[in-house]
């Protein structure tokens, strides 16, 4: 099932690092193969992906979000 979040792009630093979603409710999505556009930290977006729970990472930030399209606001 797809969702769409609006919030913020944060590099996150932990391990190798990733790219993260903080929604403006608070919550933190981890970017599964974020397209480059998407890599600016501070950028915000509103982003249209799956949340995949079949899918474990290094970071463990939060939900992982797999990201079928964007726009930048």
């Amino acid at each position: 099932m797809s969702i769409t979040v609006k919030g913020k792009i944060e590099r996150k630093g932990l391990g190798p690092g990733t790219w993260a979603l903080v929604g403006e409710d608070g919550e933190t999505y981890e970017l599964k193969d974020a397209p480059s556009e998407l890599k600016k930290d501070g950028l915000k977006v509103g982003v249209k992906g799956i949340v995949r729970k079949d899918v474990m990472t290094f970071a463990m930030i939060g939900p992982v979000l797999e990201v079928q399209s964007f726009d930048v606001l």
